[in-house]
């Protein structure tokens, strides 16, 4: 029952919300276009529920600079002023508002994070991926970007030993209010969540390259 009302909320809050802020997405589609030009939306593989893979969109908030061998920037180097400000209102992840509709996310539930991490997961942490992934979750609500990588995965298996209808609308009403004060937007922390992941099963750091995410 849980399962069944939880997707009928999300269908109908996405195709609301799609509709509502569809001249803010025509806009921030405009200013990508002409400020940083083609693509406007961003596409990335992620794991959803059961880990199937999903195409996972977003706008875009990074140019393509490379440096003199052709190799991609550092994510700092190629946020542009206007992917910056989309991360940090969280307008940039309005286009996941189709993922919902099409059934690869939740409103709520364990934000997907990259493929490649799936081989590093222990059993127990590979759980968070028997939910559907979220647009906000536990994890995010206690400081977006400033949780730390082990202790967001330690958040992820709390909502799923915890998920209710209850649970659920706690997580929206507190990332409302989150977003609405710009509360735990700081660094982005990918680059070092992609150290800590390497480091569990002896890979090799990665050393002066970029790592592609949003």
């Amino acid at each position: 029952m849980y399962l069944a009302i939880k997707r009928c909320l999300d269908l109908i809050g996405a195709l609301a919300l799609i509709i509502v802020t569809a001249p803010i997405m025509l806009a921030v589609a405009a200013a990508i276009r002409l400020t940083m030009g083609r693509p406007v939306i961003f596409r990335q593989m992620r794991p959803g529920l059961n880990e199937r893979l999903f195409t996972c969109l977003k706008f875009r908030t990074m140019n393509h600079a490379v440096d003199r061998e052709g190799r991609l920037l550092s994510d700092e180097d190629r946020m542009s002023p206007l992917g910056r400000w989309l991360r940090k209102t969280s307008l940039d992840e309005l286009p996941q508002l189709w993922n919902i509709l099409r059934g690869d996310l939740s409103f709520v539930g364990p934000r997907p994070l990259f493929v490649r991490y799936l081989s590093h997961y222990t059993q127990e942490e590979r759980r968070r991926h028997s939910v559907r992934p979220g647009l906000t979750g536990w994890a995010q609500v206690h400081g977006r970007n400033s949780v730390p990588f082990e202790k967001r995965l330690e958040l992820d298996i709390y909502y799923v030993d915890h998920k209710s209808l209850w649970f659920d609308t706690r997580i929206l009403f507190a990332t409302v209010w989150m977003v609405l004060t710009l509360r735990g937007v700081g660094a982005d922390t990918a680059a070092l969540d992609e150290i800590k992941v390497l480091k569990r099963s002896g890979s090799p750091t990665p050393v002066g390259r970029a790592v592609p995410h949003f």
